[in-house]
This record gives C-alpha cells, sequence and structure tokens, in this order.
C-alpha cells in the first residue's frame, strides 16, 4: 500500500477548500458561534476542523469510506490484518476486545491482576467473571511485573474453560512480559491473546525497542497513540491478527461502545502519526533511546537518585524494557516520589507522568531534545538540594505481597451495582469492596468491587493517603471510609 496516502487528512484539506456548509452538527458551524473567550483560549482552527459529518469523513453517513482506507493504511504500516480507530481511549479499545472474547463466554477471563482500572470497568459493564493471573512482585523494591509464561499456564490449569487471557505489556513503568511465550501458552489451548499495548504504540517502528505485541503472537493489541506518539489524547488503535478473534465481532462490540459523534482531529492525528512514523519513526526513535540513554546516565550522576533499569530485569523480573521510560527511585534521600513530583510542579513548572511513595517517571518521547533534556537535568539537580529541607513524608505501610492478593468472592458487576453502604476504616477488614480504589497514576486498582477487603489493603490505602497518594475513584479518596457490599 502507498504509505504517504492520507485519506482523512486529505479530505479535511479538501473540505475546507472547497468551501462546504452543512447544516448539521456540529451546531458551532464552524467556530462561528463560539464565544470570543472560548476562541481565544482554544482557536479557531479547532473549531474549523470538528467537521466529521459534513467533510463526508464519517463512513456512517458518506461513500467516501475515509475511515476505512486509513484503517486499512494503519494495519499494513505495522503488519497486522486489521485494525480499528478509537476517539475513546485505549479503555474502550481494551473493554471491545474483552467484550469480543468473553462477553457471552461462561467461563471467565484470565487477567493479569496489575491491569489498568479500565479493564475493571470493563469488567463491572460486561459481567465477565476475571480469573486473575497475579502479577510477580519484587519486595525489596515494592513493585509488580507483569506475569510469566509460567503463571499464564497455571492460571490456565486452574481455569481451563476461559475464553482467553488479558495481560498489560508494557506496564507503565515501561517493564515487559514475554508475550511470544504467553501467546504460545494460550494458542496451545486454542484460546486467544489480548494485549493491553497502550503504552507501546512506538514498538513496530524501531527493532531497539521491546517486540510489539503483534510480532509476538498476539490476537488483538491495544494502543495509546497519545501517549507516546503523536495522537491527541482519546486516540487509540486496536489491532487483530488470526482467526481466534473474529474481526468484524471485534467491530460490532467497539461499535456498542464507540460514539456515534467522533470528533475528526483525533481520527486526522492517527493518520498523520502513522505516516510520519513509516517515513522518519526509525530516524526519530533512534534519536529518541540515544536521548534517553544519555539522560539516564546523567540523572544517576544526582546523588541519592537511583535510575531503575538493569533492576528490572532478569528469569523473575520484567523480560524486556522500554528505557524510554526513565523510572527513578528516590527512597534513598528520605523523601517520597508525591513529595519530588510536587515539587517539581510547583518550583520548577515540570510535570512528571508517575510517582509513587519511592519512585518518579519521566516518559520520554521523539518530541524531546537536548533543551527538554537539559530542562529535566537541572529541575532534578535543583531539586535534590531543596529535597535536604523537606519534612520527612508520613510512613506508609506496605503490605506483603499475599496481602496484597484479595479473595475475589463475587462477579465485580455484581458487587458495584448491588446495595453498599460506607463504613469507615476500622471496620473494613472482612468486607466486600463495592467499588474500586486505584493510586493514581499509574491507575492500577489495589482494590477491585467484589474483593474481601484485608487489614494490610485498608492500612495501605489510608497511610498511602495520608502521604499524598492520589485515590481518584472511591466515593472517600481519604480512604478515612469504604464502600462495601451492604
Amino acid at each position: 500500500m502507498d504509505q504517504s496516502q492520507v485519506p482523512l487528512l486529505d479530505a479535511l484539506v479538501n473540505y475546507h477548500r472547497s468551501n462546504r456548509y452543512g447544516f448539521t452538527p456540529p451546531g458551532h458551524r464552524q467556530g462561528a458561534g463560539v464565544d470570543e473567550r472560548v476562541l481565544a483560549a482554544l482557536g479557531k482552527d479547532a473549531f474549523r476542523n470538528d467537521v466529521l459529518a459534513t467533510a463526508g469523513l464519517d463512513d456512517r453517513l458518506a461513500r467516501g469510506k475515509f475511515l476505512a482506507r486509513a484503517e486499512a493504511l494503519m494495519a499494513n504500516a505495522v503488519g497486522a490484518e486489521t485494525a480499528f480507530f478509537s476517539t475513546c481511549g485505549s479503555s474502550l479499545s481494551v473493554r471491545a476486545a474483552m467484550m469480543a472474547v468473553a462477553g457471552a463466554a461462561g467461563g471467565g477471563l484470565l487477567v493479569a491482576r496489575d491491569s489498568h482500572k479500565s479493564i475493571v470497568a470493563g469488567l463491572i459493564f460486561s459481567g465477565v467473571q476475571p480469573r486473575w493471573i497475579p502479577p510477580r512482585w519484587d519486595s525489596t523494591l515494592h513493585f509488580s511485573h507483569p506475569p510469566s509464561p509460567d503463571q499464564v499456564q497455571e492460571a490456565w490449569e486452574r481455569h481451563p474453560d476461559a475464553a482467553g487471557a488479558l495481560i498489560v505489556s508494557p506496564s507503565p513503568y515501561g517493564t515487559c512480559a514475554d508475550i511470544s511465550r504467553i501467546a504460545d501458552v494460550c494458542h496451545r489451548r486454542g484460546k486467544p491473546l489480548i494485549v493491553d499495548e497502550a503504552w507501546g504504540a512506538h514498538l513496530p517502528f524501531h527493532e531497539d525497542l521491546p517486540t510489539w505485541a503483534m510480532d509476538a503472537g498476539a490476537d488483538v493489541c491495544v494502543v495509546s497513540v497519545h501517549k507516546v506518539g503523536a495522537g491527541f489524547e482519546q486516540g487509540s488503535v486496536f489491532h487483530q491478527q488470526g482467526d481466534l478473534v473474529d474481526p468484524q465481532w471485534l467491530s460490532s462490540c467497539a461499535d456498542l461502545l464507540m460514539t456515534t459523534s467522533p470528533n475528526v482531529m483525533v481520527y486526522a492525528a492517527l493518520d498523520g502519526w502513522r505516516r510520519q512514523m513509516v517515513e522518519h519513526g526509525h530516524e526519530l526513535l533512534s534519536a529518541e533511546l540515544e536521548l534517553a540513554s544519555e539522560l539516564r546516565s546523567r540523572l544517576a550522576e544526582i546523588a541519592d537518585l537511583r535510575v531503575l533499569e538493569d533492576e528490572l530485569l532478569g528469569t523473575e523480573a520484567s523480560c524486556d524494557l522500554d528505557t524510554t521510560q526513565v523510572l527513578m527511585d528516590v527512597s534513598a534521600t528520605g523523601t517520597s516520589g508525591y513529595q519530588a513530583v510536587d515539587w517539581l510542579r510547583e518550583n520548577r513548572q515540570l510535570d512528571l507522568g508517575l510517582s509513587d511513595h519511592r519512585r518518579i517517571l519521566a516518559t520520554m518521547s521523539f518530541a524531546d531534545n537536548k533543551h527538554t533534556a537539559d530542562r529535566l537535568v537541572a529541575a532534578m539537580t535543583q531539586w535534590r538540594t531543596a529535597a535536604r529541607d523537606f519534612r520527612r513524608p508520613q510512613p506508609i505501610q506496605l503490605p506483603s505481597p499475599t496481602e496484597l492478593q484479595l479473595d475475589t468472592v463475587c462477579l465485580p458487576r455484581d458487587a458495584f451495582f448491588g446495595p453498599t453502604e460506607m463504613v469507615p476504616a476500622s471496620r473494613a477488614a472482612g468486607r466486600i469492596a463495592a467499588e474500586q480504589i486505584t493510586p493514581y497514576p499509574p491507575g492500577i486498582p489495589m482494590v477491585v468491587p467484589g474483593e474481601r477487603l484485608n487489614d494490610a489493603v485498608v492500612d495501605y490505602l489510608r497511610s498511602g493517603a495520608e502521604a499524598g497518594m492520589n485515590l481518584p475513584d472511591p466515593a472517600d479518596p481519604t480512604a478515612q471510609q469504604f464502600r462495601v457490599v451492604a
């Protein structure tokens, strides 16, 4: 296929050249009706390009099939059989994949317990029974790794009737599972493997990055282009190959969840990013990898700052690592990751994507350069000086690996939608959670509806909230009270 084509972008350009006008939504009429104060903040171009239906870019309303052509080009570019665009983020994409694989099955779905909250939401929506695959746990670093092939095999032996398996790789920290061997484990049973690869949209375009899920044999792979690519927020693509997941059924499940009023700018950006990667991706990613390597070395020279790399790899750890995710351990300073990101945001106007009680994460992009790297190094150097005067962080009561594995007592859907009540933290242990509780970022639920709470997890969440942990989804974000099944 001619990868220089960009059907959606070209159709948008032609729309403006033709001076077309539509008596259809959106009602702002290319910005003419928008308050001037809004235009001053957002610019008129954003509204000029919000013309999906009138530009003939909606395949439901026009015969141009621009979207279908753009999706076919994307699949061709990365070696998948089919690709589907989503303007509702990978949250929608992964839920559609879950429904397509396990929506009508009675045996449930094998799900890695380090999954994002969007996957738990998919369990609640669909009523699918999760068959949890525990992550591998590093007690020294208090850090979870993706499940191993042996763990997936053990999960199949416990739940042979499950409809398929779902794992997350790369993790938000850049650590990767052995997808090839895990796919083999699933395929020997004739079962599909879904990979939530939201952090891996760039992987198909450079050999020095971890192996992309489609190349490793996954049946469905979900990527978020905005995370490490050049798409808008909410831009996601899910890819399919093989005969274990019907692409038409997958598309139908996505259609149930998809908005009927998608934003053309999200679609067009996906189209343009695909062309950019095909034409220049290797060069851009090579420069990014080199910059990230230099940055890691420079940051490692800062006193008491530990840049993690080799510690995350090995037989009992992750199979591979995306080194453009620069994970830093600040615990030797006697301060917390929460304090570090707050100081960087307030004093150096730098935002980092992830923090926990001892780590912070800088996600590099091919758009970064020496100037942005220098800015991060300077800010971290200044933070290290300032951290000497930080108040000692509130202690967090960390659970053991066994204490983290809560028992699933009922379906997440039944717990979430059934009768509930609020109880104080002192009486929450032993009760069945009716909400998910998710330290965010990275967005991996500590508690899933239907799990039985224990003292260790309750104390961890309560003490974490007091120390600066962000809990956006429970009814009480301070973790002084918990919503439980009545």
